[in-house]
């Protein structure tokens, strides 16, 4: 519970590679998100090329950052064969975030990028990394280890909850 409450975005990273089995680590438990109808509908890209991050980090307005990381995850969804595929993006939006918790618990950092339900930059990913037709962009995770660092932000309002008896 501690990553709810610590978690920032990260967009600064120093020059220090993530082990594979760190990233495994992290996307296991993305894995272990809910899904609608449990039709788990994740794959992930782990991109590691320099070349790959850099066109990667132009496939967005707001994706720069992703150009010092030394990794970058990008979920991606299934488009076929999915039980309630209308629900897929909340599905991915789940295993996004524990990607991320999981991230700060290790001692890591990383922002969300959004790359769904934006079709140009659906395209520019799906251009990028050569994604099979049956399969769509969710987002970019770039991560590694902060070069930054700062307190969370309360966000919490009382004022937004609302009791119904």
């Amino acid at each position: 519970m501690s990553s709810i409450f610590h978690r920032i975005s990260v967009r600064k990273f120093e020059d220090k590679p993530v082990s594979r089995e760190q990233i495994m680590d992290i996307l296991r438990a993305g894995m272990q998100a809910p899904s609608a109808c449990n039709q788990q509908p994740w794959e992930f890209y782990v991109v590691s090329d320099r070349e790959k991050i850099k066109a990667l980090s132009q496939a967005s307005p707001y994706a720069g950052c992703a150009a010092g990381a030394p990794v970058v995850i990008i979920p991606v969804y299934r488009k076929e064969g999915l039980t309630a595929p209308e629900l897929g993006e909340i599905d991915m939006a789940i295993a996004q975030e524990n990607i991320w918790l999981r991230t700060d618990e290790l001692g890591l950092g990383g922002v969300w990028l959004a790359v769904a339900p934006e079709r140009d930059r659906m395209d520019n990913v799906r251009r990028i990394l050569d994604l099979p037709e049956n399969v769509e962009a969710f987002s970019m995770f770039p991560l590694g280890y902060p070069a930054e660092s700062r307190p969370q932000q309360d966000r919490f309002h009382e004022d937004r909850i609302h009791w119904v008896s």
